[in-house]
């Protein structure tokens, strides 16, 4: 077992396009470390959001070997990989998946009771981690109600809400003008880092991947 939270051997993903065989992901190596930020840098369709599905076990399809906080994915059925990911992994994407009919602590609430949280607990995580994202005054207003970067502020919540190992985001900031993202990824990496979570961040973005722990390049499917 390896002491790294995710750890990825000889990934690959290939697609059939009109009788033409693409390859999305060609051999991919990669260790993150307990607590380590480490931005995916590549441009659109270089295959970070490939990479990401694979790592956070949301669809298969992939060649290799990927190893979640020392357990061997590529040998689990599909309930043990649901739980796997409940349990290890939080997710961020570029837009929201808020739940329009339930406020914004509900929709940081709702993910803790799946997993098994009492309902007073999960709600004071979810009250906890919404504050510390600036959102104490809107707890109880529903998306519709919360601007662009409130809405992506809801978002990072609900994905620590029970408490990751790893956060896998997936150009976090991408819908957002650049004052608003440059201010939700700074929460973004505090709070992470406060956590004690390692997090995995695709962008297109040098700037934004300047200010993580490592940046890794994928291009034409290799990591360099």
């Amino acid at each position: 077992m390896s002491d790294a939270i995710v750890s990825i051997a000889g990934l690959t993903r290939s697609f059939e396009q009109g009788g033409v065989r693409i390859d999305v992901l060609r051999g991919i190596d990669l260790a993150v470390q307990p607590g380590e930020i480490v931005a995916l840098l590549g441009p659109s369709g270089s295959g970070k959001s490939t990479m990401l599905q694979a790592i956070g076990l949301l669809e298969g399809g992939f060649g290799g070997r990927i190893e979640i906080s020392g357990t061997d994915a590529s040998s689990l059925d599909a309930d043990a990989r649901t739980t796997l990911r409940r349990d290890h992994l939080g997710f961020v994407y570029q837009f929201h998946h808020l739940l329009p009919d339930f406020t914004a602590i509900e929709n940081v609430i709702l993910p803790q009771l799946v997993a098994d949280h009492s309902q007073s607990d999960a709600t004071q995580r979810a009250g906890d981690l919404l504050a510390a994202l600036g959102l104490g005054e809107r707890l109880h207003h529903r998306p519709s109600q919360l601007s662009g970067g409130e809405q992506q502020r809801v978002a990072v919540a609900r994905a620590l809400a029970n408490r990751p190992q790893l956060v896998l985001a997936d150009e976090p900031t991408g819908n957002l003008d650049e004052a608003t993202a440059n201010k939700v990824l700074g929460q973004f990496l505090k709070l992470v880092r406060g956590e004690g979570s390692a997090a995995l961040v695709a962008t297109h973005n040098e700037r934004l991947a300047s200010s993580m722990d490592r940046v890794l390049r994928l291009h034409d499917g290799v990591l360099e």
